[in-house]
């Protein structure tokens, strides 16, 4: 990617370095709500929605690692991996990206006659405080609808590159497009309503509707590649194919086949990786939000 020219976004808080609060190797405690204490099966319903609404996968309950990546490693730092060298110019990457965003999203929101809000994006190392809860790096990035805000612990891509063999400047822009993504579900109420709907269903449903959202996401990051390319200047040869394969990586497919060895296609809450890279790749083409319709598909 050349993002030399692109302005970068003034909505990036840094806060790697600082002190997040300790997890206490209990990874994100999450706002199980107004319901009652313990977690029985009604709290795990509603520990799973809200899972959801942050982006993560419910299986990663019982496997302990993020939908992205695994437990940290001791002796991570969150400058690891990311395009660029240097903490500045690891900022400045993830600043411009997100920029790209703000411009692709503020181009669609005004041709419908809106106003596109900006997200904020958080650069965090090991844990942090949301306004949903504790984070913790192990769970990979992951976006908040109560403060608009993503959260990414820049270690994550290099999980990216070495654990899920997704290398590349464009793997890691179309991750942080995919999160902008759930903003513009957030935004234009898709997750409210999308959420009362699955507190409603029972489980295997409910995945069916989570994968939904996300694949709609990862359309949404499409149309954000489709709109960087218009003017021919940020995209080089290959940047598509490591998006497209970034997308394959996450599948929920190939993550169970890696962490367990085998696959539970009624669990699945993301999407398959065929999945993820048809959604994206017809985002990309059409540039158009009718085409991110997944509620509407027959076929995911």
């Amino acid at each position: 990617m050349r993002l030399g020219g692109e302005r970068p976004s003034r909505n990036v808080e840094d806060r790697r370095g600082r002190s997040g609060g300790s997890s206490g190797g209990r990874g994100m405690r999450l706002p199980i709500g107004r319901r009652g204490g313990g977690l029985g099966i009604g709290g795990i319903v509603i520990l799973m929605g809200v899972m959801w609404l942050l982006g993560m996968n419910p299986l990663d309950l019982l496997t302990g690692g993020g939908q992205f990546a695994g437990p940290q490693q001791q002796g991570q730092t969150a400058e690891d991996g990311v395009a660029g060298t240097g903490d500045d110019a690891r900022r400045d990457f993830v600043a411009r990206v997100l920029g790209t965003t703000e411009r692709a999203w503020e181009e669609i929101f005004t041709r419908e006659g809106a106003q596109y809000p900006h997200p904020t994006l958080q650069l965090f190392s090991d844990s942090t405080q949301s306004a949903c809860g504790q984070g913790a790096a192990a769970m990979g990035p992951f976006y908040c609808p109560a403060d608009s805000t993503i959260y990414i612990d820049l270690s994550f891509f290099r999980d990216l590159e070495n654990r899920l063999g997704a290398p590349g400047d464009f793997a890691q822009a179309y991750v942080i497009a995919h999160e902008v993504g759930h903003h513009v579900q957030n935004v234009s109420g898709t997750l409210e309503r999308t959420n009362a709907e699955r507190a409603q269903l029972p489980d295997a449903e409910a995945n069916e509707l989570s994968v939904r959202v996300e694949l709609q996401a990862d359309c949404y990051a499409g149309i954000w590649g489709h709109s960087i390319a218009q003017d021919g200047t940020i995209l080089e040869d290959g940047d598509i194919e490591e998006g497209m394969n970034a997308a394959s990586a996450i599948g929920d497919d190939r993550l169970q086949k890696q962490s367990q060895d085998h696959v539970v296609p009624e669990s699945f809450t993301h999407g398959t990786s065929e999945q993820r890279m048809r959604w994206f790749r017809r985002g990309l083409d059409s540039g158009d939000l009718a085409a991110c319709d997944t509620f509407g598909a027959d076929r995911l």
